[in-house]
């Protein structure tokens, strides 16, 4: 038998990406993405195993450690990739979840693919959890994967966290297998939300299987299932690190001066995604500058689009979209080495978005629905000198924890227009009391503080 953990991390992907440099070389580097930026230092401080796909199809690369961690890769076929990951997940699960702003689809091939791949994540865990171990199972992917889990290792201390949107009883009952999903769930002892909401619409759900919930609890089969709100953060210390990084400064000041000269920012740092609200956010920006409200002389839109999904036809529909209204918008008011969005398609590193994240006068986050959303609490924790503005979605998981933002209704664009125009207007003075506060809250609930209390609550033996 392999070598057994006390700690075990449960995640579709693991935080690394497989690179291949000129000379056939693989190495490996740090995968982009809030769930990653969460959950490594939590695995690595435990020195714990991280069951996840490597990326790619075919037979998976072998274990390996790295930066502290044991990474077990899971292989997956094209056909699985294309029905439990594209499908099943990300064509069903995840618009349903994010309150249906696309239209879901279902097809039975897809959840026969998607509990296939399930069962295969569960018995890894199986394997490598040491008896008693914490399985800590992460998002929609892998719902089915704590009661696989139990059936394997009644033993185990399973917790399970959902990191996007969970939704109401109303939507969640159009799924055609709700009943094996919310079984699924309930195989864990602790199943963790990112607000109050979800665990309500969870526990809720549950009354469908003839249980009684009480408070925050359930039993099941004997046994205490806890559903609770534990919201997601931000490793700060990493944060306020680079953003003191010398190196990174310079960059930050090179960007201004690339990307807008004497020009105040606004920055979009989103995958490209329906639920983003990427298309409100350009039309608003758009509306001002045509009302004369803001000026291409005065004011720059820097919207970074991270590729996403783009083998899912909505995806690439959208981002067609949205390249057309930046051309659109680039050619109405643009001038010659003067353009009013610079619109950057691809993955930046971590080093690159600090630089741009002390580049931006103003940080829009405005998605349609969001769990919490990781780069509003990044960019609070970067402005170590209280300067810059939070635009911010009601409908984030983060606006319950950052009132002091500028709060909008992403849907309502003369809402947007408006809130764009207050973050550059409001005096210096009340944007740095508002940003202080917000980073007092960010800079005492990290994602130290996060791991602690969930893993507390799932009762996680010490040492």
């Amino acid at each position: 038998m392999s070598e057994q953990y006390r700690f075990v991390v449960v995640a579709n992907r693991l935080p690394v990406d497989e690179i291949v440099d000129d000379d056939g070389k693989r190495a490996w580097t740090r995968s982009p993405g809030g769930l990653v930026s969460a959950l490594q230092p939590t695995v690595r401080a435990r020195r714990g195993a991280w069951i996840g796909w490597a990326g790619g199809t075919g037979e998976a690369p072998e274990p390996f450690a790295l930066d502290g961690m044991w990474l077990h890769p899971i292989a997956l076929t094209q056909q699985e990739l294309d029905h439990y990951y594209e499908g099943e997940s990300n064509a069903t699960i995840w618009p349903l979840y994010h309150d249906a702003v696309e239209t879901p689809a279902f097809h039975r091939h897809w959840r026969e693919a998607y509990r296939r791949v399930n069962q295969r994540f569960a018995e890894a865990a199986a394997e490598l959890a040491a008896p008693g171990a914490v399985v800590w199972v992460h998002d929609y992917q892998l719902q089915l994967v704590p009661a696989m889990l139990r059936e394997l290792r009644p033993d185990l201390r399973i917790g399970f966290f959902l990191h996007i949107p969970f939704p109401p009883v109303e939507l969640f009952m159009q799924l055609p297998w709700r009943t094996q999903i919310l079984k699924g769930l309930l195989g864990a002892d602790l199943v963790g939300f990112q607000r109050p909401g979800g665990a309500e619409n969870f526990l809720r759900l549950t009354h469908n299987l003839g249980l009684e919930p009480e408070g925050d609890r359930v039993v099941v089969d004997g046994r205490t299932v806890t559903a609770r709100a534990f919201p997601i953060s931000i490793d700060v210390d990493e944060m306020e690190k680079l953003a003191a990084d010398p190196h990174i400064r310079q960059r930050a000041k090179q960007l201004s001066e690339e990307l807008g000269g004497h020009r105040r920012l606004l920055l979009g740092v989103d995958r490209l995604d329906y639920t983003k609200g990427i298309e409100h956010r350009l039309k608003a920006y758009r509306e001002l500058l045509a009302e004369g409200r803001l000026s291409n002389q005065d004011v720059a839109l820097v919207q970074v689009a991270t590729p996403s999904r783009l083998r899912v036809a909505q995806y690439r529909q959208l981002r067609e979209r949205v390249e057309r209204e930046v051309g659109r918008i680039n050619g109405e008011f643009g001038e010659v080495g003067l353009a009013p969005v610079h619109y950057l398609f691809r993955s930046y590193d971590r080093e690159e978005l600090l630089a741009l994240y002390l580049a931006a006068d103003v940080m829009v986050v405005t998605p349609l629905r969001d769990g919490m959303n990781l780069v509003a609490k990044e960019y609070v924790a970067a402005r170590t000198d209280n300067s810059g503005a939070l635009v911010l979605s009601e409908f984030t998981g983060a606006a319950a924890e950052l009132p002091e933002a500028f709060g909008v209704n992403p849907h309502d664009v003369d809402g947007l227009k408006e809130a764009f125009v207050a973050a550059l207007e409001t005096p210096a003075e009340e944007l740095g009391e508002r940003m202080r506060r917000m980073r007092e809250h960010v800079c005492a609930h990290d994602v130290g503080r996060w791991a602690r209390e969930f893993l507390d609550a799932l009762g996680e033996p010490p040492g």
